[in-house]
């Protein structure tokens, strides 16, 4: 545990590392910087964590410029290891794509590469030491503009914040919708939702399980993007979480558990990524499919 944090008590440290820099609107006090998780939560939907947005923003630019700069300078001859890296990637995309998607893929093959390298690289900033990057900020909050330094929020995980995932959930959510409405109209994706599987029942059958087998699909459809963020954020919170409970014991004893952790923690976030884009993978080409 750092210097800076050596006065809080283990839960406040907790805490503090898991609130986000939160500007919203407090009511009773208009718009301000969050001091604490309870105004955070006060404000509410009116209210930005301005720590995910900037590192979603910036890891979404690295993952741009990066991968721009490699198809400028890619060569036919022997690609340098950042090249072969990132064909690597392109090409293990390209095959889950083919494999589960049965339509021409001129949008989802790019979108489930946005996907896995954007998310692969949001989970990354994990394995940053817990302390390194909130000591800096706090450092920069208390010289530069004269904050208390205990509220210096600064989470450098953007996929550990529930509205990071829910907000990629939502747009894939909304790419489900758009896929089965341009592939059966309104018409058909209403009749999936409303009539299947018994869509060549008796008439009298349908109108009475129709209701009911709306209901029931209504609630597996809006399961999709709930499920899709929750199980990228709680896997990624739990991991934060255990991080944070390391730094909490001696120095000697952090390193024994938390590079053991770290490399395990690898697996877990290119897994959760590679999740992520299979799902969205499976669920537009569910959308696009004709019954």
């Amino acid at each position: 545990m750092s210097e800076q944090h050596a006065a809080l008590t283990s839960s406040e440290y907790i805490k503090h590392h898991l609130t986000n820099l939160t500007y919203g609107n407090l009511p009773g006090e208009g718009w301000k910087l969050a001091e604490n998780a309870q105004e955070a939560k006060a404000m509410g939907f009116q209210a930005v964590n301005l720590d995910s947005m900037a590192f979603s923003i910036v890891l979404g630019l690295v993952f741009c410029f990066i991968f721009r700069m490699i198809a400028v300078r890619a060569s036919v001859g022997v690609p340098s290891k950042l090249q072969a890296a990132i064909e690597l990637v392109v090409e293990f995309v390209a095959d889950s794509v083919r494999d589960s998607f049965h339509h021409a893929p001129k949008l989802v093959a790019p979108l489930a590469l946005t996907i896995f390298v954007w998310i692969f690289l949001m989970n990354f900033m994990d394995l940053i030491p817990v302390d390194f990057l909130p000591v800096a900020a706090q450092w920069v909050g208390v010289h530069f503009f004269g904050a208390n330094p205990h509220e210096v929020f600064f989470k450098v995980v953007p996929t550990t914040d529930p509205n990071v995932t829910m907000g990629m959930s939502l747009s894939v959510f909304a790419l489900i919708i758009i896929f089965s409405i341009k592939e059966k109209g309104v018409g058909g994706f209403a009749a999936e939702l409303s009539l299947q599987p018994f869509s060549s029942a008796n008439p009298i059958v349908k109108l009475l399980l129709m209701p009911i087998n709306l209901v029931l699909e209504l609630v597996v459809f809006i399961a999709r993007p709930i499920s899709l963020a929750l199980r990228l954020f709680g896997n990624m919170y739990a991991g934060e979480l255990i991080f944070i409970l390391i730094a909490l014991l001696p120095f000697g004893l952090q390193w024994v558990l938390s590079v053991p952790w770290a490399i395990f923690h690898i697996l877990i976030i290119t897994l959760q990524a590679f999740i992520f884009m299979m799902l969205t993978i499976v669920y537009l080409s569910m959308a696009s499919e004709k019954h």
